[in-house]
């Protein structure tokens, strides 16, 4: 029996994946849970990844031309009544005040008083009330296109909650547009989910799968749900964003009509889009290793943190005036356009210093003790290699080369994410082995078992629900780009002119 390797998390992922990822959070001090069912706090070293992910989203927004808004957490009853395959989709998830006021009651305590003349939702997703906002906002093809979005917090009553994955609450933006053609709207959705790609593989250093979505899998209400699919460490697939084509649906039940150039009525074409705090549950599966969080330079509160080593009392002041230095050195280098972000750690707690910083994920730790201070030269630890895979630098070298550094962590980060989906991919083309292959007896080959298998589907949505029911594996994308191949449903045998992904996933 070999030795048993001593990890910062337990359980291991290996052990049980679910509660090393509950672990992951604790320990990185990314969240906790609150008082409210479902619901968490999020923690400053948290915080900041959705800072990061919103500041990027933000600046690349508005450079096509998007401006934000803010509109009512409270949306009335009615409105979602208009919309029946919009509000069918979410009913079950919606949270309703039904009262504006308290009052003591018998018992002494506090009761609802003040019925409301008509319930209010808490927003779910706002597709609704925007479309009322654009009703009055567009008459005339000038005011088109209409390009609105909003950073808000989002209310879903989900029975089973994880925190960032699914929450009764949860961070999100949400990207709402009215165009003067399909074209154009059509043309922003996939603009959009270009622009979220970019983000999951240039800033998360998260591969992802860019597709469209199946009818079963739609966006209550559109025409086409496009996304980007991550395959996670226990390899099951995470949907990180998605961008709607609602076509004329929502216009129609709001009653959003234009003149156009020719003096003709017509109904605009809308889409909506969003991504959410989920992309953070994506990030600690995506890079997370038996030792706690993993973080991309890019999205990191911060790069780096220094760790002045000083075992002698004379040697205090000057290790720590040489690492005050350093840190305002590295402060002034930009990196990717901003300030690179130095933590100085100067604890006297020895080697439990560097597990935390190990287990919180930062990119580069560098420790400076009288021997490094005396050589002008640093010792550093990159979050990606192993905590004892440990180098000395020259300082110049060092504050030189640190861009090279952290986007040569980013490369290896993506690169070994992306080699572990393309390894968990398979093309399958019998329903015996796609059966045993997603069945979670099957111990025959476990280290293959799970992932996502690209087979044939005749396009007979009864195939798909009787995949799901079965195995409880839903169809992830379809290509975007009509890719046609011939072949047989993995389901019907019968004829199929396209493959698509099956995962299971959360």
């Amino acid at each position: 029996m070999g030795k048993q390797v001593k990890t910062a998390i337990t359980p291991t992922r290996e052990q049980d994946y679910p509660e090393w990822y509950q672990q992951v959070i604790k320990a990185s001090d990314l969240a906790e849970r609150s008082p409210v069912r479902g619901c968490m706090v999020i923690k400053p070293w948290g915080y900041a990844l959705w800072e990061n992910i919103t500041r990027w989203l933000d600046d690349r927004f508005k450079a096509i031309g998007v401006r934000n808004a803010y509109f009512p957490i409270f949306i009335p009853l009615s409105f979602l009544e208009s919309e029946a395959k919009h509000v069918e989709g979410f009913a079950k998830e919606c949270a309703v005040v039904t009262h504006h006021r308290l009052e003591k009651g018998k018992g002494g305590g506090l009761e609802p008083a003040g019925k409301l003349t008509e319930p209010l939702v808490v927003r779910p997703t706002s597709e609704t009330i925007i479309m009322d906002s654009f009703k009055k906002w567009i008459s005339s093809y000038r005011d088109l296109p209409l390009l609105i979005n909003q950073w808000a917090n989002v209310v879903r009553w989900e029975m089973r909650t994880r925190m960032f994955l699914r929450t009764s609450e949860f961070l999100w933006h949400e990207g709402h547009t009215a165009h003067a053609t399909a074209e154009d709207a059509m043309d922003l959705t996939m603009k959009i989910l270009d622009i979220y790609e970019d983000l999951a593989e240039n800033v998360l250093a998260m591969p992802v799968l860019k597709g469209v979505k199946s009818e079963a899998e739609r966006f209550p209400g559109a025409d086409d749900t496009f996304a980007i699919e991550a395959m996670m460490q226990d390899r099951k697939a995470l949907q990180a964003g998605t961008s709607h084509f609602l076509g004329q649906n929502f216009a129609k039940a709001s009653d959003i009509k234009f003149q156009t150039a020719d003096e003709l009525e017509a109904y605009v074409w809308t889409t909506s889009w969003a991504v959410s705090t989920r992309l953070i549950g994506g990030l600690i599966m995506t890079h997370g290793d038996d030792d706690g969080l993993v973080l991309p330079p890019k999205v990191a509160m911060s790069q780096i943190v220094l760790l002045p080593i000083s075992r002698k009392p004379e040697d205090y002041e000057k290790i720590m005036a040489y690492t005050d230095g350093l840190a305002e050195e590295l402060r002034k280098v930009h990196y990717h356009h901003r300030p690179l972000s130095v933590e100085i750690d100067r604890r006297d707690t020895g080697g439990a210093r560097g597990w935390e910083w190990i287990k919180k994920g930062i990119p580069l730790r560098v420790e400076i003790g009288p021997r490094d201070m005396a050589a002008d030269s640093v010792f550093v630890g990159r979050r990606d290699k192993g905590h004892k895979d440990r180098v000395s630098m020259k300082r110049a070298e060092f504050v030189d080369n640190i861009g090279n550094l952290l986007d040569d962590i980013h490369s290896n980060l993506l690169n070994r994410a992306r080699d572990y989906q393309k390894e968990h991919t398979h093309r399958m083309d019998d329903k015996e082995d796609f059966y045993r292959f997603f069945t979670p007896e099957n111990k025959e080959k476990p280290e293959i078992h799970g992932g996502f298998v690209e087979s044939h589907w005749c396009g007979n949505p009864e195939c798909e629900t009787k995949i799901k029911d079965d195995l409880n594996v839903t169809i992830r994308c379809m290509s975007v780009n009509g890719e046609t191949e011939d072949g047989s449903c993995i389901c019907c045998d019968a004829a199929s002119t396209r493959r698509v992904v099956f995962a299971k996933s959360y």
